[in-house]
């Protein structure tokens, strides 16, 4: 009889198609797993969800999903996205301030998320999953951490082990170093609960892993760090060195790219003037901005960026809403497409908000290009330990816009010389980072975990 493969129940809500910036790590975790052996069944957003409440999507990262990988979409009561009337059910829309207190004291006092009856809804499909053949481990991934309710809560009916990974932080507000709730608060509760059966908890950076082993220290063993990685299927054609890009003069101009979402909490107005200032240099005066994502995570997400960067064209619109000369936003590109734009881009700007606790998953990507990279963030960031033995790394250390030009003269120069060699050391350092190689020690945690149960059954 063949060896029966272990087996996965992966609650990751934010998976293709969905575009959210945490959905590549459940992506590259669950195609791993299945290469190594496993039968996946990952638990994902309803598609109504991710087309109609929040316009985020992504289909041609469909195509990257290994089709051995199951995908179940439990239902979701999307209360806090119905905006219409016509969404409303018969007692919403009889008796609307009754439905508004049901539902709010469910948050109190049941799980408080808004996705609290995708985590129900999932544990119920999975008991019946589980009934007909049994998972050896479940692995959740937040946010949302409704996910990680639905892990404690079938680990009590079922005592399936579980993993925890923390692609984002529930209760620690990143960009603010603070606690995300008021002390008391019902997240607090729970967060303490889940960790406290979970057989590991993963931390995409040390600082973050540190700041719950002090607040949890009785979680803290079992607490560790998988950091992010890129993914070699998006980038195995970005080799070489960048294409050379020619105006009409035929004069070389280079080109500089940001690659990834934009949001308000990054210092983008930092980086254009910086850039402005670049382009006073001779060497830079024809030198172009390009940035490529999406603005915000969901649709009409910030709605002040979307004027200052989609609506403001280079040399036009209203005062105070133009862009600098040479910066144009180029819209949002497809994960599947990214390694054009790094074939043809000379100087990547990391644009990273927060501090410490911020690494931010494009900084492995970026690395992976081969490209020299200017770091655009507050001093202390955690992405500075990343970057640090990255040898094509331009630090301004800080956000003054004189420091940030003049990082990114010092870029230019070096692209201008770029050589096979510099492109090789450069790759190396970054395949350290490789989705195959930082998500070894999560795989070989739930391994242990599956062979644990083999032996005990």
């Amino acid at each position: 009889m063949p060896e029966r493969r272990p087996r996965l129940l992966y609650l990751a809500f934010y998976f293709p198609p969905s575009r959210a910036s945490g959905v590549y790590r459940p992506r590259a975790t669950a195609n791993l797993l299945v290469e190594r052996g496993w039968d996946v069944t990952v638990f994902a957003a309803p598609m109504s969800f991710l087309r109609d409440a929040i316009g985020s999507f992504d289909e041609k990262l469909l195509d990257s999903v290994d089709p051995r990988i199951s995908v179940v979409r439990p239902g979701l009561h999307q209360f806090a996205w119905q905006r219409d009337l016509h969404d409303f059910g018969r007692f919403r829309g009889t008796f609307p301030h009754l439905a508004r207190r049901s539902y709010e004291w469910g948050q109190k006092h049941v799980f408080p998320e808004h996705y609290a009856s995708w985590g129900l809804a999932s544990v119920s499909r999975a008991l019946r999953m589980h009934a007909r053949r049994g998972f050896d481990a479940v692995l959740a991934t937040g946010n949302p951490f409704a996910s990680f309710g639905a892990a404690w809560l079938f680990n009590r009916l079922t005592r399936t082990p579980y993993i925890l990974d923390n692609r984002d932080a529930w209760t620690l507000d990143l960009f603010n170093e603070t606690l995300a709730f008021d002390e008391g608060h019902p997240a607090l509760a729970w967060e303490r609960r889940v960790l406290g059966r979970a057989s590991h908890v993963v931390f995409v950076n040390e600082a973050i892993r540190s700041w719950h082993a002090e607040r949890y220290p009785h979680a803290a063993d079992r607490m560790m760090v998988v950091p992010n990685g890129w993914d070699s299927d998006t980038l195995a054609d970005t080799v070489g060195p960048p294409t050379k890009i020619l105006d009409g003069r035929e004069e070389r101009r280079p080109r500089f790219s940001y690659v990834g979402t934009l949001t308000g909490n990054q210092p983008i107005e930092a980086m254009l003037e910086g850039f402005d200032r670049a382009r006073e240099h001779p060497d830079l005066a024809n030198a172009g901005l390009d940035l490529h994502g999406y603005l915000g995570f969901f649709k009409g997400a910030d709605g002040n960026l979307h004027q200052r960067l989609a609506t403001g064209l280079e040399g036009e619109g209203d005062k105070g809403q133009s862009l600098p000369p040479g910066v144009r936003y180029r819209g949002p590109v497809s994960k599947t497409e990214l390694h054009e734009v790094y074939r043809n881009t000379d100087v990547l700007v990391f644009l990273a908000g927060g501090a410490r606790y911020v690494t931010s998953g494009k900084i492995f990507e970026y690395m992976a290009a081969g490209r020299p990279v200017v770091s655009v963030h507050a001093p202390g960031s955690a992405a500075e330990e990343v970057f640090r033995d990255y040898p094509l790394w331009f630090n301004p250390g800080g956000l003054d816009p004189r420091a940030i030009a003049g990082s990114m003269v010092a870029a230019a120069k070096t692209a201008a010389g770029l050589d096979q060699r510099q492109l090789d050391e450069a790759r190396s350092y970054a395949g350290r980072f490789e989705r195959s190689v930082s998500l070894e020690p999560l795989v070989r945690r739930l391994t242990e975990l599956a062979d644990r149960g083999h032996a005990a059954g």
